[in-house]
């Protein structure tokens, strides 16, 4: 696993900053570990966020990061920036930001002080209906929800990202104006480097399916190698197009027509009127506490507050600071938490406008005791003996994360995705819009698993108009009422557990922003029964989890938690080095 850029800073700033009240939490001494590898360079050097103090900006790219700080420069709020970012993201890093996709915000405002979400999740086309993956003899047709048309959902991004700005910007700019550095980039070109150089050749069997794609990420008969400039020439003219006349450029007329007509000629049933009628949707987010923490993060149709805050619950009632980072016992209750989490993720979460989702059940307190009780430190339990709870008796890869936070105190923490890595991998001609294969996150049928091996049931069926489920979890952590981090990540259904270990990191384990980040993670979703640890989790902690039962992968990555962070009057920021070209900035 590759570690962050080990970052120096001032000695005068230094000193300022470890005179902090709140500074265990930013720039902590790591811990005594227990059972298992060290989270920080084993040679002892320290691995530190980035400080400053008048803003920050975390993103998986760092042209989209630099417009973020330049814009905060500007005089621009928290909201501004993660705007601008955003649409940056749709032309620097195409695996993953995107106009044709949807996601979350989270926004809080200092003055006065509110946290709100902006749910621009991608919705189903009105001809959509629930057996429209089944083949003739009822069951799933393999690749329909992921590799044809009829994988492409509505998109919401451009009309989330209008809608931020509109209500919750500060007014000093223009849409126009933070579209500018999107369409210069498209226009002109970005180099072909970092992430961005090590996805193309891992897509070229995806991207070359189709010649519009081919057109903008081929060289001849490969992807554009290493080195050489990504020219969007028609993304730019879409982009001109939303400076110009808002996001209506997007949803009606022209782009919308070449966007429609490209979904229906590779089977899909998404029409001109499906984008007209496009609305996000300002949600109430759902809140928690955790050790005297406040866990703010988003509500369903993201199943990512509710389950963070299920499993936070859970942990609640174990000493897991003094079990030890990385420890056989950590790791093991940490999995054991997840387990009926994503039982209960299966069974009750869906859109809310069209089904009951038990979300006040799902993160109460003693919802959370019954399922501690059947906990067994001494061995894991199989997944056939963990069922979803019943939690209204007490009922009253591929995504990218960016975090942003302003002088004042304004914050925003905002996912986005595609789904897959280029989403279908479909550029629709003229527009230059890669498109989503957003419809696989809908229960293509009950008890069979999507792409990420996630179960779902008829809470999460296909129909006219509905908005998938998600595991996007953007969160904010407060303290005595103050911002205190802004967190999240990709990864598919790994989001949610990614989250967790950044908080339990940060207030179980003491560690530095950085620190929680770059620690070794693991992961169980229930289904498939795995248990899979990241590489740096030590040998003999292994050894010890096989022998209580659990079936251990290890190896793959999870996640990419860029992050920031405020603490007395400074600002922290961390990315996320599992994926190249992440960058944490600030001024």
């Amino acid at each position: 696993m590759r570690h962050p850029t080990r970052v120096t800073t001032t000695r005068p700033l230094f000193r300022r900053l470890t005179s902090a009240g709140l500074v265990l939490l930013l720039l902590a001494p790591a811990p005594t570990l227990a059972q298992g590898g060290p989270p920080i360079p084993s040679d002892g050097a320290r691995v530190l966020p980035i400080l400053a103090r008048n803003g920050m900006v975390s993103s998986q790219d760092a042209l989209a990061t630099k417009v973020g700080v330049e814009l905060l420069k500007k005089g621009g709020n928290a909201v501004d920036a993660a705007v601008a970012v955003g649409f940056a993201l749709a032309v620097t890093l195409p695996q993953a930001g995107n106009l044709g996709g949807g996601g979350f915000m989270l926004i809080h405002r200092a003055d006065p002080s509110a946290t709100v979400t902006i749910d621009y999740r991608e919705t189903a086309p009105a001809a959509a209906r629930a057996e429209m993956f089944l083949d003739s003899r009822g069951e799933v047709e393999r690749g329909a929800s992921t590799r044809t048309g009829r994988a492409v959902a509505v998109p919401g991004t451009v009309r989330g990202l209008a809608e931020a700005h509109r209500l919750y910007g500060s007014g000093r700019f223009t849409l126009a104006e933070l579209v500018a550095p999107a369409e210069a980039l498209a226009r002109e070109g970005i180099p072909v480097e970092s992430g961005l150089a090590d996805s193309l050749p891992r897509s070229a069997s995806l991207l070359g399916r189709w010649p519009s794609t081919r057109a903008v990420f081929f060289q001849g008969d490969a992807p554009l190698p290493r080195g050489s400039r990504l020219v969007q020439a028609d993304l730019a003219g879409t982009l001109s197009a939303i400076a110009r006349d808002g996001p209506d450029a997007f949803y009606r007329g022209p782009i919308a027509a070449r966007i429609a007509a490209v979904v229906r000629e590779a089977g899909g049933v998404m029409t001109e009127a499906d984008l007209a009628a496009y609305r996000p949707v300002i949600r109430e987010p759902v809140r928690g506490t955790y050790r005297g923490y406040e866990i703010v993060s988003m509500p369903p149709p993201s199943s990512g507050g509710a389950h963070l805050i299920e499993i936070l619950n859970i942990l609640e009632g174990f000493d897991l600071a003094g079990m030890g980072a990385g420890s056989a016992d950590a790791i093991h209750l940490l999995a054991e938490a997840m387990k009926p989490a994503y039982a209960d993720r299966a069974t009750w979460l869906g859109d809310p406008e069209r089904t009951e989702v038990p979300v006040q059940g799902l993160i109460s307190k003693p919802y959370a005791e019954r399922l501690r009780a059947s906990i067994d430190m001494a061995k894991a339990r199989p997944a056939e003996s963990i069922k979803a709870g019943d939690p209204r008796v007490i009922e009253s890869d591929h995504t990218t994360h960016f975090s942003v936070i302003d002088a004042q105190g304004n914050a925003v923490s905002n996912t986005t995705t595609l789904n897959f890595s280029y989403g279908l991998g479909l550029v629709a001609e003229g527009t230059g819009v890669l498109l989503n294969n957003e419809m696989d996150d809908f229960s293509s049928k009950p008890g069979t698993p999507n792409a990420y091996g996630l179960l779902g049931g008829s809470a999460n069926a296909v129909a006219p108009g509905a908005r998938p489920l998600s595991s996007m979890t953007p969160t904010l952590v407060f303290r005595d009422g103050r911002l205190l981090l802004a967190t999240g990540s990709p990864g598919g259904s790994r989001i949610i557990t990614t989250v967790l270990q950044v908080i339990v990191g940060l207030i179980d384990f003491r560690f530095n922003l950085a620190e929680a980040i770059l620690a070794p993670r693991i992961h169980h979703q229930w289904r498939p029964d795995t248990l899979s640890v990241e590489e740096g989790v030590s040998p003999d902690t292994v050894a010890i989890l096989r022998a209580r039962g659990h079936r251990v992968s290890v190896g793959r990555t999870s996640g990419s938690a860029n992050s920031v962070m405020a603490v007395d009057g400074l600002l922290a920021g961390a990315a996320d080095s599992r994926q190249r070209g992440t960058l944490a900035d600030g001024y």
